[in-house]
């Protein structure tokens, strides 16, 4: 019996961003999850600096348990070259035979999450796993997103958007108008960051200004958001231009808010699939995902977090990742394997749905010649 041929998947992961911890926990899930019998798996580490990393730093970023199951990169190829390098041969490249046939970019934050990455794969014109240039960038300022949303008629909770610069010169100002816009409590956050960093729940006028300095410290935009009280529930999105939406989960925080602590480090935090919501709450938060990851014209993948006001059973959208995380905790795939679509599965439609994408976007003509 002829042996099936191995998917040669590429994982980029690391990363400039203050998400590059997470980064290098998502890329291990990955790999210990999948198959070695079905993926050959390149990894393809990225330093903290942005530097493309070597075989000996790529071992460092790595538990050492999974080394056995990857390929590692030449340490002697330029950082600049790296990627093409790895391509498949080609008429254009002097690939290898081994080359990955599609990158999954396990980037969460800048400079991996926000179409940076994206815009360099499409660049050197390779297939990747994943939400385009356009719509990365899009979901990663969640102050375009929530006015992308609003256009499209999509439920956003109140907000007000705050320059660093103009809070700077004007706190006391700033904090009386978006007291008597917004009320007490509410938060602040980065715009441009994930995974709970910089986030601060300010519970009194007494808090303002300390909260939305730490926030600052991280983007030059801050999102100020009315504190609703509120359960908050998440949907997985998968497909490129007929999506499917999963069963809807719940997060139940082992802190006040689901802050980067309760995501991430403690045992107490719960997700509860499926949510315990009813039928018709659960059939609006899967329409409302489907639509939102449409307006922002995503693809392959995102999670969609919302939400449900207890007092009122409203729906409101917080936000929508396009790289979710890929930890053994993170609420993505196990959303998916409630639906029915197993780990392995999934990566396999992840990568078809890549290749799909990467095969229309060739069709398109670059010129009008």
């Amino acid at each position: 019996m002829a042996k099936t041929k191995k998917i040669k998947l590429g994982i980029l992961f690391g990363g400039r961003s203050a998400e590059y911890e997470i980064s290098l926990k998502s890329a291990a899930s990955v790999i210990s999850a999948l198959d070695p019998d079905i993926f050959d798996i390149t990894a393809i580490g990225i330093t903290s600096k942005g530097l493309f990393a070597g075989a000996d730093e790529v071992r460092k970023m790595m538990p050492e348990n999974l080394i056995d199951r990857v390929r590692l990169p030449d340490s002697t190829v330029p950082f600049h070259k790296k990627l093409t390098s790895l391509t498949p041969s080609t008429g254009r490249s002097s690939g290898s035979r081994d080359a990955p046939e599609i990158f999954f970019p396990l980037l969460h934050g800048p400079y991996g999450e926000d179409g940076t990455i994206q815009g360099f794969l499409e660049i050197v014109d390779v297939p990747y796993i994943g939400c385009g240039v356009l719509a990365s960038s899009v979901g990663m300022d969640k102050d375009i997103m929530k006015r992308i949303f609003m256009q499209a008629g999509l439920p956003v909770a109140p907000f007000r958007t705050v320059n660093t610069g103009e809070f700077f010169r004007n706190p006391e100002t700033l904090k009386r108008s978006i007291s008597r816009d917004l009320g007490y409590p509410m938060f602040s956050k980065p715009a441009n960051m994930g995974s709970s960093i910089g986030i601060c729940k300010i519970h009194s006028e007494n808090e303002f200004e300390q909260s939305v300095k730490h926030s600052a410290q991280f983007d030059s935009k801050i999102i100020i958001e009315k504190g609703l009280d509120a359960r908050e529930l998440e949907c997985a999105v998968l497909g490129n231009e007929n999506p499917e939406a999963s069963v809807v989960g719940e997060i139940i925080p082992a802190h006040e808010f689901y802050d980067y602590d309760a995501k991430y480090m403690s045992p107490d935090s719960r997700l509860e699939i499926p949510a315990r919501i009813n039928n018709a709450t659960g059939k609006k938060v899967r329409d409302l995902a489907l639509r939102s990851f449409k307006a922002i014209e995503g693809s392959g993948l995102s999670r969609v977090d919302f939400f449900l006001e207890r007092e009122t059973d409203t729906v409101w959208i917080n936000e929508i990742n396009t790289m979710p995380g890929f930890t053994p905790i993170s609420m993505y795939a196990k959303l998916w394997a409630s639906t029915g679509v197993s780990f392995q599965q999934l990566v396999k439609k992840l990568i078809e749905l890549g290749r799909e994408r990467f095969l229309e976007r060739k069709k398109r003509k670059v010129s009008s010649v």
